[in-house]
Order: C-alpha cells, then sequence, then structure tokens
C-alpha cells in the first residue's frame, strides 16, 4: 500500500523539494499552504494527479490543522508520515520588529508543529509511522536579537519532548537542523543568502527521505546539515 505523507508550507522551498522526492518514491503526498494560488501552481507543474493533495490554510491555526488531517486521513484511510515544515522568519532583531509578525511567527514556527503532531499521533501510532520536524542550525547558534532562532530553539525542544512521548508507541521521531539553503526562504527576511555557502531545498529533501525511509526498528534523531563552508 501507498505510503502517505502530510508536508506543512509545502508549496515551495524544502516542502515542495519533498513533496517532488516523495511522490518520485511513489508516496501519496498532500501539502497545506497559506496561498492557494501557489498550490494550485504547484500541483500543475508535478502532474501528480490525485496522488497529490493540496490544502490551503494556516500551520498555526488549529482549526486549519485538524481540518487538513481529517482531510487527508478520510480521502486516503491512513497517514504514515507527517513533516512539519511550515514556518518563516523575520528581518531585523527583535528591536524592531511589529509585534503582530512577531506574534504570527511563534504560532507558525512553534505551535503549528505542536498542534501537527496532536492532531496526527492517532494516526500514526496505528501506522508506527514518522514525524520529521524542521528546525534549523539558528536553533542553537544564536546571534543578537534572533527572535527566529527562539522559534527554532523551541522546534529543537518540541521534537525531543515529542520523541520521548511516542517511543514506546515506536513512532519516530526525527528533527533536521538546516544551515543556510538557498530557497524563498530569504524572500521575506529581504535579502538573499547568494554571497553565502548554501543548500538546496533538494538537499535537505534527501535528508528528509533518508530519515523517513529507515528500516522499520531505526529511528534517526537528530541531522544537522550545514553546506561546506558555513562555520557557525
Amino acid at each position: 500500500m501507498e505510503a502517505v505523507t502530510l508536508i506543512t508550507g509545502g508549496s515551495s522551498g524544502i516542502g515542495a523539494a519533498t513533496a517532488r522526492a516523495l511522490l518520485r518514491q511513489g508516496h501519496r503526498v498532500a501539502i497545506t499552504g497559506r496561498d492557494a494560488d501557489r498550490l494550485d501552481a504547484f500541483a500543475a507543474s508535478t502532474g501528480a494527479g490525485e496522488r497529490l493533495l493540496t490544502i490551503a490554510g494556516d500551520a498555526g491555526d488549529e482549526g486549519h490543522v485538524a481540518a487538513a488531517v481529517r482531510q487527508v486521513a478520510g480521502l486516503w484511510g491512513r497517514l504514515d508520515n507527517v513533516i512539519a515544515n511550515a514556518g518563516f522568519s523575520l528581518p531585523g532583531t527583535l528591536e524592531d520588529h511589529d509585534p503582530a509578525a512577531m506574534r504570527a511567527m511563534v504560532l507558525t514556527n512553534v505551535l503549528g508543529p505542536a498542534l501537527l503532531v496532536r492532531e496526527t499521533l492517532p494516526h500514526l501510532r496505528e501506522s508506527k509511522g514518522r514525524i520529521v520536524i524542521v528546525g534549523s542550525v539558528a536553533g542553537t547558534r544564536n546571534t543578537p536579537g534572533n527572535l527566529y532562532s527562539v522559534t527554532k530553539w523551541a522546534a529543537h525542544a518540541l521534537a525531543e519532548n515529542v520523541r520521548l512521548l511516542v517511543a514506546k508507541d515506536r513512532v519516530g521521531v526525527t528533527l533536521i537542523a538546516p544551515g543556510v539553503v538557498d530557497t524563498p526562504f530569504w524572500d521575506e527576511r529581504g535579502g538573499s543568502p547568494a554571497t553565502a555557502p548554501t543548500l538546496t531545498a533538494e538537499q535537505i529533501a534527501e535528508t528528509i527521505l533518508f530519515a523517513v525511509n529507515q528500516p522499520e526498528g531505526v529511528d534517526v534523531n537528530h541531522l544537522v546539515v550545514r553546506p561546506t563552508g558555513q562555520a557557525n
């Protein structure tokens, strides 16, 4: 039976690259995102037909997350993997962030993965599935006033917290901590990583697949992936 994977923030960047890789591997894939037009464009570009489900919604909204999980499980009857990928950063430091934007980032980057885990655990316990949380090197390597680092530090803590919760159920939990990746993520920060060593979204997708594809009984818990030349 084809595996079913749900990815938040799946219409671009790491999420989209992971969706493509999983589709090539034979998964049925559901992706969520805030922009319905971007989701539609991504779906059209894959040619995956009924093997790809797109769901517009906010990864930090409990109603949207619960509805997405119900839709996936109702359509395909199972859920084998969930990838908490949705997230964003803000330009500048917490001294000049807009408080409403700060709240939105915390909800997406911290509450979002927690809600996804909460809603999917019943299905993953049944399938003995896997959870992947996309963190960041920034989650352990702080820079001055970087609230994004705070949210990713929390995501790293969530991964270990969840691992302890579900180890007895034989559900796998993996934290992926990328270094600098050249994706549209940087558009929201108002800049580009072009002058620094970078990874591609496809390279991080391959790392995610490495975790997802481990044989039964093997759980890879923490993977840090930097481009060669990134010192921090």
